[in-house]
């Protein structure tokens, strides 16, 4: 019996590591970053989602919020902020935490610059209500 109160004392004290990708998703959660957007030979190519990628639409990858999850991005250096919806996994350039569709690279005001440090607010998950 002890044996088994101290594995479960163990696996609780690991619980919060094992969800770790996406503990930090709740509403209001905010992530600061470098963001980027995807390239125009990706438009047409399924999403992690299985929605396709469309360029002219307001979407967003990240990689541990969950899908479906609506996110305010906030350009650190204009104050600029859009809404999208997390619907694909990336990016997978080391120190990025958000690729954006074209359209909302450009609502945004980075597509000259290619890159930009935001902040990424979570907004609504499908769990919590959109």
């Amino acid at each position: 019996m002890k044996k088994t109160l101290i594995t479960a004392g163990l696996l609780a004290g690991l619980m919060p590591f094992a969800g770790s990708a996406t503990a930090n998703s709740g509403i209001g959660h905010v992530q600061k970053g470098i963001a980027s957007y995807y390239h125009d030979s990706l438009h047409g190519r399924k999403t992690a989602s299985g929605q396709v990628y469309n360029k002219h639409r307001l979407s967003a990858a990240h990689k541990t919020l969950p899908l479906g999850t609506r996110i305010r991005v906030t350009d650190a250096r204009t104050g600029r902020s859009i809404v999208v919806r997390v619907n694909d996994r990336g990016p997978f350039a080391k120190g990025r935490i958000v690729d954006l569709s074209k359209e909302a690279a450009k609502e945004l005001g980075i597509v000259d610059r290619g890159v930009a440090r935001v902040a990424l607010k979570v907004l609504s998950t499908p769990q919590q209500g959109s």
